[in-house]
């Protein structure tokens, strides 16, 4: 017998900015066995650009429904920008520093230590875990499998789709196919007449279908591609955001004081040939106004078309800086949506029959923007994601890791986040009180120089020089950017190549660097490893 529709259901949103982004995950409660089903949903490149998080602007109904019965984390954070080391890294529930996955170019299972994953743990714990479009990156970094067989009980699905998306498929203005930054198109007339994550909504979909009839509990991972760059969308989706309603970043300048180490110079999207044609200066060439709006509209149509893809998938599972990229430390690229929905936890368990998530179509108007549900001010890391699935779920939360852990299998980083789920009245205030003074965020980015170079974006393991760790608190962001050695995977902190500080309550888009005015006056922040 199947699992009653809404029951016992989980939501966890994430997105990675590399990371990377975007994540929701659900759980169902499954009659049979009591486990609970679960549905992760991660989103490549996904920021807290949606109205759940008091963007105005940007049109994301469905996962603001999500977010109005779900717990809220206002300020969680990626723990490197950028894909492969922060997917491996949540995934596994350690620091890049342990995965010593940096670049896209190694296997943590090689290189490290016999890591377990999240789905690993749940599969080892009885679960059918099934994995359908960008959960893991492909490639080197997950073994060119997904991690399959470790993690998935069935062989990871792909859009056939997916092939085409940094190919010539954007129709310019002078009517020939581009490989654009900026792609909105009509799906009618893309190879395949589809995108992948239309492909992997569908597929889900299926997958989802077939385990309703299934006695074992499921662990089903969704990766969409979209926000991430490039911008291939449905065109139609631009009429959301009229070019004269896009402004400019609120801070599109290079931050003051900034030490070259610590720009990048966005040299993934300088390559796409509608940016080659603007020959903008490198590193430093601002981007015409004009074109950054277009930047912003496409983001935004993107947003708005993912959501869509977030709202069929629901739908169906439960009611039946002048930086134009990642590859930094700052808040803009590390900080994702997070959210999860639990049932009789988060929100009052739904009516039978009723359907909780309906699609929302955002071209329809909207009267007003639904608030979030309860809403969590604390920092939190995703490594974190580990032990709180696990625990949510009713599985044994996995122990803390030893120092060091290469030989440790099962073991974790992050915190638990369960106490944040423990709400004795469900009509108090909707903001957790915790301990935000208390609590620390930490990321990491490698460089391959002092100054900016054509792969200081992404450098190769063997190319890193430097290593910038930074400290997130509720009062500043500090990062030092010291020696690295990439043969031995040591930081040398005596060897200070660069710093920055950075007070949130009077500079919240961190634009002024007072790390050196800080040398002869305030003692700066003491780096302190997790």
């Amino acid at each position: 017998m199947p699992p009653s529709p809404g029951w016992g259901l989980l939501g966890l949103g994430l997105v990675l900015a590399s990371v990377s982004a975007a994540l929701e995950s659900a759980v169902q409660g499954n009659s049979v066995t009591d486990a609970r089903n679960v549905l992760v949903i991660v989103v490549d490149d996904l920021r807290p650009t949606l109205g759940c998080y008091g963007d105005k602007l940007v049109r994301s109904p469905n996962i603001d429904q999500l977010a109005s019965h779900s717990l809220l984390f206002q300020n969680a954070f990626a723990q490197q920008a950028v894909c492969a080391p922060s997917r491996v890294s949540f995934l596994t529930g350690r620091r890049p520093d342990t995965t010593r996955l940096y670049d896209f170019n190694s296997y943590w299972r090689v290189r490290a230590g016999n890591f377990s994953t999240i789905p690993q743990y749940f599969k080892e714990n009885g679960y059918v875990t099934m994995s359908v479009g960008k959960v893991f990156h492909p490639g080197i970094s997950s073994n060119h499998s997904d991690d399959y067989p470790y993690s998935w009980s069935i062989p990871p699905y792909h859009p056939s789709s997916e092939k085409y998306e940094n190919t010539k498929t954007c129709r310019g203005r002078d009517g020939e196919l581009h490989a654009n930054l900026l792609c909105p198109v009509d799906v009618a007339d893309v190879p395949e007449g589809t995108l992948p994550d239309k492909q992997s909504t569908e597929q889900a979909i299926q997958l989802l279908g077939k385990m309703k009839t299934s006695a074992r509990p499921f662990f089903l991972a969704v990766g969409y591609h979209k926000p991430h760059i490039p911008f291939r969308y449905p065109k139609e989706f631009q009429k959301l955001y009229p070019l004269e309603n896009i402004t400019l970043a609120p801070d599109p300048q290079v931050p003051a004081g900034l030490p070259p180490v610590a720009y990048n110079p966005w040299m993934d999207i300088r390559q796409r040939e509608d940016v080659e044609a603007l020959n903008i200066s490198v590193p430093y060439g601002p981007i015409p106004a004009d074109f950054q709006r277009q930047i912003r509209q496409s983001y935004f149509a993107s947003v708005s078309y993912l959501d869509t893809q977030v709202g069929r998938l629901l739908r169906w599972s439960l009611g039946e800086h002048g930086e134009w990229a990642k590859y930094s430390n700052f808040d803009v690229t590390t900080r994702v949506p997070l959210m999860f929905y639990v049932p009789g936890r988060t929100a009052v368990l739904p009516e039978a029959g009723k359907q909780l998530f309906p699609y929302i179509d955002p071209f329809d108007p909207i009267s007003e923007l639904m608030e979030p549900g309860r809403q969590v001010e604390e920092l939190v890391e995703l490594v974190s994601l580990f032990p709180t699935l696990a625990g949510l779920a009713g599985l044994p939360i996995p122990p803390r890791c030893p120092v060091p852990s290469f030989h440790v299998e099962l073991c974790r980083e992050g915190q638990n986040l369960l106490k944040h789920f423990q709400f004795p009245d469900l009509e108090e205030d909707a903001y957790v009180r915790g301990g935000p003074r208390e609590s620390i965020a930490y990321s990491q980015y490698p460089r391959p120089a002092d100054s900016p170079q054509w792969n200081s974006d992404k450098p190769s393991l063997k190319d890193i020089k430097i290593m910038g760790y930074s400290i997130r608190t509720v009062d500043y962001r500090y990062t030092v950017w010291v020696g690295f050695d990439p043969e031995e995977f040591l930081a040398n902190f005596s060897d200070i190549h660069a710093g920055e500080l950075y007070f949130v309550d009077s500079d919240p888009w961190q634009d002024h660097n007072v790390y050196n005015d800080s040398q002869g006056g305030e003692p700066r922040p003491v780096w302190r490893l997790p």
